[in-house]
């Protein structure tokens, strides 16, 4: 009997220094200087003793701490660095600026310069329990549990009253099969904190590893009752059922995550697992395939744990198709969504998507699906339905026309349908650049997503800030696309495609693609860089078309082969 099950469920926490009381009367470096007020009334402060240049030294060092660590809450990594980094310069000896600093750096995917700063704070304080419980996660993540044992062990030894050192402290004894030690750190988070909803979901897992099911439900159960839209607890549940064999269940519970957030890895991996169970090889792929692309350096634990089990499943479950033959089988999805409902349409993308397409009948392409004003339940059905006809091609090509921008560092292109009210709202309601991604996953030789798509963020204006986000206005952000995907920007990143000059029927990018892919014999590293010169020179140095990643290394490849 087949049995694929990953439980990797547990809330596996860094701690960003963070108070909520209320806030004291005092002048401005008072409030600075206070770490038991509420981040955002000390950084208020903060802002205006930098702004106004009147703190030096090591006041001026706590006041860009708060300022990083701001950063750091949106997500804006760079200047999170940039801005602590000068901080250190002036408090070498300040550790809660290296354990800031080191958490900037983990959550850009630089584990070696986060334990450098780690360590570096735990020399200059070896009694600081937050940077051993900060180290202990990374040593997790690396698969080294004992070491990460030791760090939280320490943790909670020099922070008795710290609840992230318990919980991942009863995560790392789960994973070493001493749950009744893991059990025993709950009950110790409960005393400080006893209705913290990470020990529930945790122990929710706990249970379901040792076969207790009945107390994993019960603890799930509880989590979704209060919280019955809650994402994580709902995982949590399905994975317990999985493990349970009770498939479908599982099913309904990754189908219910899936529907409020389409872009879930998690949910995705999971129900992999049931369709694998189920013996539906195909559909377990496409899940898999959805779970396993990442175009960040850092993905949450649980995520990333996630992530690894889809791209073992999809490695071991890769369809054996016939080998090489003389016609190089290339599909290509065309989207131009235009017809926006909540915010002012675009006129280009329907008639841009209608000219590429052409272009690629007209250059050989076997499957050319074109398609326009998909909502967002269409857009994941459309992408489904071509990562099927990707599975059986040598080439498969995206291209997308229509609003797209980023947030929290995160890139989305948008369905028509969107309403965004709140930045909170992108995950449920647009469609993550790497679902895209796994539309043309399973190609196999060139697998290539061209988006003209960086314009203004018109949501931005009227957005509400309910998360610790970076919002994006224009652009793209910088993605890092695994090995054998080329991904194709319209604009750089903070630039602006535009629509054309004079009321043009195309987009430059567009057009200048449009022209060079019938060129015969042009390599399409080759190409990309003509278009990019192309565009540069027709928006007179307004847009520049950037290229990340590229195909695989060993063959060229030509839209039109020529003689």
């Amino acid at each position: 009997m087949l049995r694929v099950v990953s439980l990797s469920l547990f809330i596996l926490l860094s701690y960003v220094p963070f108070a909520s009381a209320e806030p004291q009367l005092g002048d401005d470096l008072t409030t600075c200087r206070d770490r038991q007020l509420d981040l955002q009334v000390r950084a208020q402060a903060c802002e205006t003793l930098l702004n106004t240049d009147r703190v030096t030294g090591k006041d001026k060092a706590v006041a860009l701490t708060v300022r990083g660590n701001t950063f750091i809450n949106k997500r804006d990594l760079d200047r999170a660095i940039e801005v602590l980094s000068e901080a250190v310069d002036l408090d070498p000896d300040n550790v809660i600026t290296l354990n800031l600093r080191g958490l900037a750096h983990e959550r850009k995917g630089q584990d070696d310069l986060a334990m450098a700063d780690y360590n570096l704070a735990l020399q200059k304080r070896p009694t600081y329990g937050v940077p051993y419980n900060n180290r202990g996660i990374i040593q997790v993540r690396r698969g080294a549990l004992q070491s990460a044992l030791d760090d939280f062990n320490l943790s909670i030894k020099y922070a008795p009253r710290f609840l992230l050192g318990y919980t991942n402290r009863a995560r790392v004894r789960t994973l070493l099969k001493d749950y009744d030690g893991a059990l025993a750190d709950f009950a110790e988070a409960e005393k400080i904190e006893p209705n913290a909803q990470q020990i529930t979901a945790n122990r929710c897992t706990t249970y379901a590893l040792m076969g207790k099911f009945d107390l994993a439900l019960a603890d799930c159960n509880g989590l979704i009752q209060k919280m019955p839209k809650w994402q994580y607890a709902l995982s949590n549940r399905g994975d317990v059922y999985l493990l349970k064999g009770d498939v479908e269940a599982a099913l309904r519970d990754y189908n219910a995550v899936l529907q409020l957030n389409p872009n879930n890895v998690r949910a995705y991996a999971g129900r992999g697992q049931v369709y694998e169970r189920k013996r539906d090889l195909a559909q377990a792929r496409a899940d898999y395939r959805s779970a396993a692309y990442a175009l960040t350096p850092f993905d949450d634990y649980d995520v990333a744990r996630a992530r690894a089990k889809a791209q073992e499943r999809l490695a071991a479950l890769a369809p054996q198709g016939p080998g090489a033959s003389s016609t190089t089988r290339r599909v290509a999805l065309v989207i131009g969504n235009g017809a926006y409902r909540n915010v002012h349409p675009l006129d280009n993308p329907p008639r841009d998507a209608k000219l590429i397409a052409g272009v690629l009948r007209d250059v050989g392409f076997q499957t050319v699906v074109a398609t326009t004003d998909l909502t967002r339940d269409k857009f994941f059905e459309t992408l489904q339905t071509f990562a099927k006809e990707a599975e059986k091609a040598d080439w498969a090509v995206v291209y997308y026309a229509g609003h797209g921008f980023e947030i929290g560092g995160v890139n989305y292109l948008v369905p028509i349908d969107a309403k965004l009210a709140a930045d909170k709202d992108a995950e449920s309601q647009a469609v993550a650049l790497e679902q895209v991604i796994a539309a043309v996953g399973a190609a196999r030789k060139l697998r290539l997503v061209i988006l003209d798509a960086c314009r203004d963020n018109p949501f931005a204006p009227t957005m509400q800030r309910t998360l610790s986000l970076k919002l994006v206005d224009k652009g793209f952000s910088n993605i890092e696309p695994g090995a054998g995907f080329m991904v194709v920007y319209a604009a750089k990143h903070g630039e602006t495609a535009l629509d054309g000059d004079g009321g043009a029927d195309n987009s430059p990018f567009a057009v200048a693609f449009a022209r060079e892919m019938k060129e015969p014999r042009v390599e399409v590293r080759k190409l990309f860089d003509i278009i990019r010169d192309d565009v540069w020179a027709a928006t007179k140095h307004g847009q520049q078309p950037f290229t990340y990643g590229s195909p695989p290394g060993r063959e060229d490849f030509y839209f039109v082969a020529g003689k």
